[in-house]
């Protein structure tokens, strides 16, 4: 019973992936920054993440409807707004959840005796991704069958997914190559405690009815469905007797399945004042060979006749037995790869608005601009169209301890997405807060999208750099 609840999840539950953080991004005077782009003009001697709490982020968000529309306490039965909800999305709508804390991090940069100087960042995080597709035609079937549908096509395609629990262990490595050029790279473990795919499905369902009997059905069924798992059986054992959640915990920790992956990026100053940056994260796979089980669900029915009764369970030598027979579910036991989804993100950026004298934040006479205004564009790769988000920014440094940034986003969750983030010092200890769809939290039942960032670091500064 649990191992088909499982299967039927993997077939509703889709893809995971990362999101965008576009507050976070280039604001150099957070640490974090340079997990968003290993090549960031960051300039600290070093720093060290306070150890659970140095970086924190959650963000949900849908499109094509919300929390309220499901929820609202309007009189209307629950079942009638599932089904508004699912007639009024379509299959590029989705469900996105991610969640990431770090357990580590710090970094350093390397002293004088070195010929190239350069910065090394380290540390490690855990991380929880779901972004899952409406299936529309599936949940049009399971809700309302095909009286009503008599000829449509529903498409078994809809149905294509992956969701995963793993911790990455990372190691970068960036160094100014000019006055005007910053290169970086990092190096990533993956360990995979639970992971989920289906990608690869096709198939349909079809109801007709025939030309010279318009009370016989022409149904055909023709499935192509398969999942990956790894991670999961031992869960599902009959025997077993542990707490879930906390042995997968224990299991994403340097245990489970392993990969590699890489990311790079680059910040140039065309001009003093001007600045455009770039990223690609997430280059790697994930080899899954332990704790693996694959479902298949395959196979072509035809069935010609008056009502047909896919469900007869008690019928062994109805329709229901020769359905069972024609599109089999099998369980195997093959290794299997996935590749983590990759993300871009660039920028361009225009500082002015040099300090005077009396409030100047520079050092060894070098000046910094207060201001800067710019945009930015994230990229992220799905099975489907890529997910893409352009965001417009303003920054502003109060002061050497205090650090704004306020952004503007278009993406498929809204057009009136705001965010705000802010960077404090209090002597070397560091603590940053940040979040978006402001506007949304005046009732966030109706919010498409909302996203929460925090963290707490000790920075201390070079006294041959100026800060950032």
């Amino acid at each position: 019973m649990r191992k088909g609840l499982l299967i039927l999840a993997l077939f509703v539950v889709v893809n995971c992936f990362s999101q965008n953080k576009q507050v976070l991004y280039n604001m150099t005077s957070v640490p974090q920054s340079l997990i968003m782009n290993p090549g960031a003009d960051f300039k600290y001697k070093y720093y060290f993440g306070v150890p659970l709490l140095s970086g924190m982020s959650f963000k949900v968000g849908t499109t094509g409807f919300s929390a309220y529309d499901l929820f609202a306490n309007n009189g209307v039965d629950f079942n009638q707004k599932l089904r508004n909800v699912v007639h009024s999305t379509n299959r590029r709508d989705h469900v996105a959840i991610n969640e990431q804390i770090e357990i580590f991090n710090g970094g350093f940069k390397l002293g004088d005796w070195l010929e190239d100087k350069g910065y090394v960042s380290f540390g490690m995080y855990h991380e929880f991704d779901l972004f899952g597709y409406v299936p529309k035609d599936v949940a049009v079937l399971a809700l309302e069958g095909n009286q009503n549908y008599i000829g449509k096509n529903f498409n078994l395609s809809d149905l294509n997914g992956k969701a995963e629990m793993l911790s990455v262990l990372h190691l970068g490595y960036h160094k100014n190559i000019s006055e005007k050029l910053v290169v970086g790279a990092r190096g990533k473990i993956y360990f995979s405690g639970f992971n989920a795919t289906s990608t690869k499905n096709s198939g349909s369902i079809i109801t007709t009815v025939n030309q010279d009997n318009t009370t016989v059905y022409n149904q055909e069924i023709n499935s192509n469905l398969s999942a990956n798992t790894s991670g999961v059986s031992k869960y599902l054992a009959d025997d077993y007797d542990g707490d879930v959640a906390t042995d997968i915990q224990k299991q994403v920790l340097f245990g489970g399945n392993l990969g590699l992956g890489f990311d790079l990026g680059f910040t140039y100053y065309p001009k003093k004042n001007t600045q455009i940056t770039a990223s690609i994260l997430d280059v790697g796979f994930i080899r899954h060979t332990k704790d693996i089980e694959n479902y298949t669900y395959k196979g072509y029915y035809k069935y010609e006749g008056i009502n047909p009764n896919f469900t007869d369970f008690d019928n062994p030598d109805g329709v229901y037995s020769d359905f069972q027979e024609s599109v089999k579910l099998d369980t195997l036991y093959n290794k299997y790869t996935t590749w983590r989804p990759v993300k871009l993100n660039a920028s361009y950026q225009y500082s002015y608005g040099t300090p005077s004298d009396d409030d100047c934040v520079c050092i060894s006479g070098e000046e910094h601009y207060k201001n800067a205004v710019g945009a930015q564009l994230f990229v992220m790769s799905t099975p489907r169209a890529p997910i893409t988000a352009l965001t417009g920014f303003y920054q502003r440094n109060v002061s050497d301890n205090l650090h704004l940034k306020a952004t503007y986003t278009l993406d498929s969750y809204s057009y009136t997405n705001i965010g705000l983030g802010l960077s404090a010092n209090l002597g070397k200890f560091n603590m940053y807060f940040m979040a978006d769809n402001l506007l949304e939290y005046r009732d966030v039942s109706k919010a498409n999208s909302l996203s929460l960032q925090f963290g707490f670091n000790f920075i201390f500064a070079d006294s041959n750099e100026p800060p950032r």
